[in-house]
């Protein structure tokens, strides 16, 4: 289907939802019917003509997308998460908690743990009860591992350089410690990353302080959708390469390791086990709900 049709225009409903200040717009479509061009989502989500969000959640049975139906038996739903631009992408970790609370909110998960699937493979999430935590609970999403491939950039800011470590979530990150979080400047345009084949389809790019002891503070450029006021995977990115820059390996020692991760818009904890699966645990708030306006669907 091109777009979404007539018949929908005057009822598609949305809600808004966020973790640590990483906002989205969620389109619930169970049965994998309402299309969702790139046009479309980046109207949804500008913040000055539409509803606002550094992404969009549309939410579909994974037996009903065609990028999820293999994955059916380990996991009802799918997270079909698109950038603020439109572009497609494979994962979000605050998405993934955002998306899971969605689930709960709409009476079609509880407390305890399910499975969600995301272009990053079938993530698994933990509901704490209410008042865990958080008013709600906090949500813990089992990340899966990281990859840290060889090859490193050069990231670039301002005319200051940085060398920054490769790391993959399910999408890629380029971590950059620096001396001050100020040093990465406005953060309107992707920093300039060298060499540029490392990361051919462009790149989460982290910039990182120490606060303490296993405790760092992190600003972020998205990919597609510019700085955010947080990011899931690249607060796991950061944890593991703080880790490995620290000399800790829980692969290599048989014991767990934690970093609070603090971002503009909250704090996550990332813990790392020993068997390589990295956790995510932090609050998930739905903060509205209601329906989109025909002439915005129509543009």
């Amino acid at each position: 289907m091109e777009g979404v049709t007539t018949a929908q225009t005057s009822h598609l409903p949305f809600l808004k939802g966020h973790g640590t200040e990483n906002d989205f717009v969620i389109v619930p479509d169970p049965d994998g019917v309402i299309d969702l061009p790139a046009p479309l989502v980046a109207r949804l989500c500008d913040r000055r003509a539409g509803i606002g969000g550094d992404g969009l959640l549309r939410v579909v049975r994974s037996a009903a997308h065609p990028e999820a139906r293999h994955l059916a038996g380990e996991a009802e739903w799918f997270m079909d998460y698109r950038n603020a631009d439109g572009s497609v992408a494979e994962m979000c970790g605050n998405g993934v908690r955002v998306f899971a609370r969605y689930l709960q909110h709409a009476g079609h998960a509880g407390s305890g743990e399910f499975a969600v699937a995301t272009r990053g493979g079938v993530k698994r999430v933990h509901l704490a009860k209410p008042g865990t935590g958080s008013a709600e609970g906090d949500v813990t999403v089992s990340m899966g591992r990281a990859l840290l491939p060889a090859e490193g950039v050069t990231v670039t800011v301002g005319g200051r350089s940085w060398p920054a470590r490769n790391v993959n979530m399910g999408n890629p990150h380029a971590v950059a410690f620096v001396e001050e979080l100020a040093h990465a400047g406005e953060l309107t345009a992707a920093p300039a990353f060298e060499p540029a084949a490392v990361y051919p389809d462009g790149v989460n790019v982290e910039f990182v302080v120490d606060r303490g002891e296993r405790h760092v503070a992190m600003r972020v450029h998205e990919r597609g959708s510019g700085e955010t006021r947080s990011c899931g995977t690249g607060a796991c990115a950061v944890a593991v390469a703080a880790a490995r820059r620290d000399g800790a390996d829980p692969a290599a020692t048989g014991v767990p390791v934690a970093y609070t991760v603090d971002l503009p818009g909250g704090r996550l904890v990332i813990t790392e086990r020993p068997d390589g699966e990295i956790e995510m645990t932090g609050p998930a708030v739905i903060v509205a709900e209601g329906r989109i306006a025909p002439a915005l669907l129509d543009g």
